[in-house]
């Protein structure tokens, strides 16, 4: 019997996100990591890093509609 929601991967925190980045970073800079784990890794990144600005992008967006309309609305 699975548990529901099993199976499906959790969404990370913005703070989660971005620890994990700075793993990978650190991995790179040991300068011990074959080229083609290189380049896993780095494509990881990337795609942490693009997770992240669309992220804050829409918390941007909704700042700005807060400071423009004076109230929280949904867009």
């Amino acid at each position: 019997m699975t548990e529901a929601g099993e199976g499906k991967e959790r969404e990370l925190t913005l703070e989660e996100a971005f620890a994990q980045l700075d793993g990978l970073v650190e991995r790179l800079e040991t300068g011990s990591v074959p080229l083609e784990e290189s380049f896993q890794i780095y494509k990881e990144g990337m795609e942490l890093l693009k997770e992240c600005s669309a992220r804050i992008d829409t918390v941007e967006k909704k700042m700005l509609q807060i400071n423009s309309d004076g109230e929280i609305s949904e867009f």
